[in-house]
């Protein structure tokens, strides 16, 4: 069994201490972190590496986006894709060493706050990123994994409310067709409804406006794995872990963990 869970953890220095809960309770073999939020110079290595996550890809910037992977099992870095075409930190990718897999982790941009790219840059540069996503994907033809926060939920029992979401960023119709694009560019598995299917419901971000967000429940599903067609079908388990929402100091999102038989 590999295990790989992904976590948008909205700054690893500042919430290192649930990092290294996380690893202790659930011990992923790989975890796959965005928003990262620190230089790769910055990047708390030498922790994780005594908690035996000493194989590490970490792509970082000064105060904003980055991601990494760290790992119990070797992994060999691959690929940094400059999606967004601007030089941000939002993806790296590895092999994971004499298991045939290659993950890809990725920390897609938010949008911004109107879905119009005429009057909002961000926007566009989030389909722009999405569209090149897919003219990669075209491409594959290896078994791969990716994880990350999408920033999109596209599933109506992925919000909490469809109807009042149809206009807000991450669950707009063109968002949906951009992400529906690169899923069928490569024929990829979404394993969370896989395993919780649609129309259950299914969270993964409780916006920190919401302070009573258990009660209200106002969340979204933003954080996705994927998987080629022939991975998909090994994978075991899946859990979300949305009490880590409630532990102190918390990242807006949760980690989402996945065993594979591979």
């Amino acid at each position: 069994m590999l295990s790989v869970a992904t976590w948008n953890i909205n700054s690893v220095r500042l919430r290192l201490p649930l990092v290294q809960r996380y690893l202790e309770e659930h011990s992923p073999d790989i975890l796959c972190l965005q928003e990262i939020k620190c230089q790769e110079d910055q990047f708390p290595a030498a922790a994780l590496a005594e908690m035996g996550y000493e194989h590490q890809a970490i792509c970082g910037q000064k105060g904003y986006h980055g991601v990494a992977t760290v790992s119990r099992v070797p992994i060999r870095e691959v690929t940094r894709h400059d999606w967004q075409d601007n030089g941000e930190a939002r993806h790296v990718g590895v092999e994971v060493l004499g298991r045939d897999v290659f993950l890809e982790n990725v920390y897609v941009p938010a949008g911004g706050d109107v879905p119009d790219r005429e009057v909002n840059a961000k926007f566009g540069q989030k389909l722009d990123f999405l569209e090149r996503m897919a003219r990669w994907a075209d491409a594959l033809d290896k078994p791969t994994l990716i994880v990350g926060d999408f920033n999109i939920a596209p599933l109506e029992s992925d919000v909490w409310s469809h109807k009042q979401l149809l206009k807000v960023v991450s669950h707009t119709p063109i968002e949906v067709e951009a992400l529906d694009r690169f899923r069928e560019a490569h024929g990829w598995v979404d394993i969370g409804r896989e395993h919780v299917p649609h129309p259950e419901r299914y969270y993964s971000w409780w916006s920190y406006r919401n302070p009573n967000w258990k009660t209200n429940d106002k969340g979204r599903r933003l954080d996705h794995v994927w998987a080629s067609p022939a991975l998909a079908a090994q994978a075991r388990r899946h859990a979300v872990l949305e009490e880590a929402r409630d532990w102190e100091k918390p990242s807006d999102h949760v980690p989402i963990l996945t065993g594979f038989d591979v």
